[in-house]
């Protein structure tokens, strides 16, 4: 499968209704698979975890469209096409993330849209998830100091201040801060601050806090 070419999965416990879905879907250029129950599209799933979305009915047997839904748990965008709507369901299932929400029988223009907007965003979730899974990978290349002395760096205090707070030397500062930088492929402190709030590191709260250094002054 391309690296950004969606896969259209189709879960429908109608054969005849997946064999429909994934010939109109692959007609119009899509990568489509089809499944007669949630099971064995969880199982596929896990052994190609590239960008995707999903069609999904409703009520099916075993495993129903919202409780598969929830277990994907915004993985994937998900667009339910089912004949037994009712409006509880359509509020759970909108609630719960669904890209769309059709009636069988469906219209292809209106099916085609929602199509589009949920492959859309499913390759830009992809890419999203795909990027940090490479921030937390060069995040684990540190050591446990490295990071203790990024928490620091990332409040923008200076070496020697850093220095000051860990109970070292302002050269060894300086050692592990170029290491940091090193390991985590950034060029500036602006980048490393940005990659720290992406990551949602405990560091960046307690760098918009003020620098306990002189809190003492009036003591």
């Amino acid at each position: 499968m391309s690296e950004h070419v969606p896969t259209v999965y189709i879960v429908d416990d109608d054969p005849g209704v997946v064999r429909a879905l994934v010939r109109l879907v692959k007609a119009h250029g899509y990568q489509a698979v089809g499944f007669n129950d949630a099971w064995a599209f969880l199982d596929a799933r896990a052994a190609d975890p590239g960008p995707a979305c999903v069609m999904l009915d409703l009520q099916m047997p075993g495993m129903d469209g919202i409780t598969l839904q929830r277990r994907l748990d915004g993985e994937l965008p998900v667009i339910f096409v089912t004949g037994h709507a009712d409006v509880p369901s359509t509020i759970l299932a909108m609630l719960a993330g669904a890209t769309d929400f059709l009636l069988k029988p469906v219209q292809e223009d209106a099916l085609l849209a929602s199509l589009e907007r949920a492959c859309r965003c499913a390759v830009a979730r992809h890419m999203e998830h795909e990027e940090m899974a490479d921030l937390r990978e060069r995040l684990d290349r540190l050591t446990p100091r490295e990071r203790e002395v990024m928490a620091w760096v990332v409040t923008g205090r200076l070496n020697k201040q850093v220095a000051s707070e860990l109970g070292t030397v302002e050269k060894t500062i300086k050692a592990h801060r170029a290491s940091v930088m090193r390991k985590l492929e950034v060029g500036s402190l602006a980048e490393l601050v940005r990659m720290a709030d992406k990551l949602g590191l405990p560091a960046v709260a307690a760098a918009r806090t003020p620098h306990r250094a002189g809190a003492g002054a009036g003591a």
